[in-house]
């Protein structure tokens, strides 16, 4: 069966991590790993990441979190943030992941779960500072941080950072943020100890906005070489992925290749480049399990045509085909369905 494939570059991969890891020092890498590591496989990025020295590791929820510790071949650091049962606490706690708190509820519950297991529990305390996805209002702040200090008194919780997320709608809204962010700090620094690590900025505002990273930043789809939709290209990071489907026949002077609408590929991108042995093509149509390419001198059955990849054939990259349909460069490599091949490039 002719299967489209989807390229996964270590080599790239990487690279592109020491790139963003020298762009943001002296602040240390978190790699985001959400969307089954934007589409790329988890344990294809979490392995490559460890190769390249990678200590922290952002999973979204404590099952990919769980994922993400049996992938590991060391002892890393994995943040899981979203709010969870007391099944996956437990879980959490007992393998060691860091947890992302941004409710006097959710801190309640992982306190008295630790409690009755008998182990600490390591807490990030999130502040809102305006985008309001979850988060401690700051009025709410005060009475959080008397609980985490009575739990650490206890013993059942280490206070391992304070964080959040910013809008990133205005350079002012971000400034803004900041200050609301480092009032948090400097109130949770007057009731004991400093929390460990200090994480505001994800991937946009960790690369153009160095006065915003604190000591972590939260990167994920910039080290796989995916861009904000709109934004400017990165200095030396480039798509680890490349999307490859082989030509089944040749009709009427043009190329049928093996992927459709049905493999997750949007129809509406059709009229885009893609990479063929001839150079670039268009992509004319793309119908539920093929799609056509203007064709090229001495075609055949069994080329290879990039469908997006990292310009080497002059194929465009993800996030310029998620440009053309209105939305992000994950979503793009996110839908692709498992009938796509991963296969790893070393």
């Amino acid at each position: 069966m002719n299967r489209p494939e989807l390229r996964l570059h270590t080599p790239r991969l990487i690279e592109n991590i020491r790139v963003v890891r020298e762009r943001i020092g002296p602040s240390e890498l978190m790699l985001v790993l959400k969307d089954d590591a934007y589409g790329h496989g988890l344990a294809w990025a979490v392995q490559a990441a460890e190769r390249a020295g990678v200590t922290w590791f952002g999973s979204y929820d404590v099952r990919s979190g769980l994922d993400v510790r049996r992938a590991l071949e060391g002892d890393a650091r994995i943040f899981a943030w979203a709010t969870s049962t007391d099944a996956e606490i437990d879980e959490a706690l007992l393998q060691r992941l860091d947890l992302g708190v941004g409710t006097a509820d959710y801190l309640d519950r992982i306190v008295a779960r630790a409690r009755e297991l008998g182990i600490t529990a390591r807490v990030h305390l999130k502040i809102d500072t305006g985008l309001h996805r979850n988060g401690l209002l700051p009025e709410e702040w005060p009475q959080s941080m008397a609980a985490v200090r009575a739990a650490e008194a206890e013993g059942l919780l280490e206070f391992a950072g304070v964080w959040s997320h910013l809008a990133e709608a205005s350079d002012a809204e971000d400034d803004e943020a900041q200050r609301v962010f480092l009032s948090a700090v400097a109130l949770a620094e007057e009731t004991g100890a400093s929390p460990q690590t200090l994480h505001l900025t994800a991937s946009a505002a960790s690369w153009w906005r160095p006065e915003l990273r604190g000591s972590l930043c939260r990167i994920g789809a910039f080290c796989y070489g995916i861009r904000s939709a709109d934004g400017p290209e990165l200095d030396g990071v480039v798509p680890a992925a490349e999307l490859i489907a082989s030509v089944t026949e040749v009709v009427d002077g043009d190329a049928v290749i093996g992927i459709g609408s049905f493999d997750g590929l949007p129809s509406t991108i059709a009229g885009v480049s893609v990479g063929t042995p001839g150079g670039p093509r268009v992509l004319r149509r793309i119908d539920h399990t093929s799609a056509v390419v203007e064709g090229w001198p001495g075609m055949t059955a069994g080329d290879e045509v990039t469908v997006f990849g990292a310009g080497e054939r002059g194929e465009c990259s993800a996030t310029t085909l998620a440009e053309r349909i209105g939305t992000v460069g994950e979503e793009i490599l996110t839908r692709l369905t498992p009938r796509v091949r991963r296969t790893i490039v070393d």
